[in-house]
């Protein structure tokens, strides 16, 4: 593929001529990254995965094969106090901005011409297609997160564990912030179709995403789940935001 390179390849001011092509595995590739008005994303290219892990907790099961059929864009780290503009209970410019209500992390996505991610798309981005229970393997590592184990009961800077990056460069997808995305809660196989995608709903309990506790077999999984009311904040939930692939889109614009 025309994209792919031996290494990390960033974007900075043109546009990519075609989408990439759905990938088989993980290690088919390699990161690419951009600059969208100043945040660093990572594109994530099409593919199929088993999403949920029946191992998990029940709202976990069943896993279920999940196909992502177009390429998006998502944070390359949760969005931070300085991106933000505010700090949220914790200080420091490079900490997530957590104490959000999912309103807030939508509008915040919104205004930078973005979205949350779905549940789906947020998953994906942190298993690939190779299904991992972790985004770095299927083999816990508590050097490559900051949980409840070694966080000292706050959130620390984003990226500070870069052993953890999942597979298209995404970092904290497990551990740090819990992380607002856009889907409403409901039991699995997950279906876009179903309404659990629809934004104008206001009341239902919306989903957060990766695991923070250690308290539970798999807490710190990329597959674990939660739910709140959207208008409800925690100083733990953060978020980071997504975008579509477009061909007519100049990149780090």
């Amino acid at each position: 593929m025309v994209f792919h390179r031996l290494f990390p390849l960033f974007l900075p001011m043109f546009m990519l001529p075609t989408p990439p092509t759905p990938v088989a595995r993980n290690a088919d590739w390699t990161p690419i990254y951009a600059e969208f008005d100043g945040v660093e994303m990572a594109l994530v290219p099409p593919g199929c995965f088993m999403m949920g892990h029946d191992n998990g907790r029940r709202d976990e099961r069943p896993a279920h094969r999940q196909c992502i059929d177009q390429p998006f864009w998502i944070d390359r780290f949760e969005v931070t106090n300085a991106q933000y503009g505010s700090e949220g209970a914790f200080p420091g410019d490079q900490v997530p901005r957590g104490n959000l209500t999912w309103f807030e992390a939508r509008d915040h996505c919104l205004q930078r011409g973005a979205r949350l991610p779905t549940e789906a798309e947020w998953e994906y981005a942190a298993r690939g297609v190779d299904s991992l229970i972790y985004p770095w393997g299927n083999t816990l590592d508590t050097r490559a997160l900051i949980f409840d184990g070694n966080a000292n009961n706050r959130l620390r800077e984003v990226g500070s564990r870069p052993s953890g990056a999942s597979w298209v460069g995404a970092l904290d997808m497990s551990g740090n912030a819990l992380e607002w995305v856009a889907s409403i809660y409901r039991r699995y196989p997950y279906a876009p179709d179903d309404g659990r995608e629809n934004m104008a709903d206001t009341t239902s309990p919306r989903v957060y995403r990766s695991g923070w506790g250690s308290y539970i077999d798999f807490g710190l999984s990329a597959s674990i789940r939660f739910r709140a009311y959207p208008d409800s904040r925690d100083w733990f939930v953060s978020f980071r935001c997504a975008r579509d692939w477009s061909a007519d889109e100049g990149i780090g614009t």
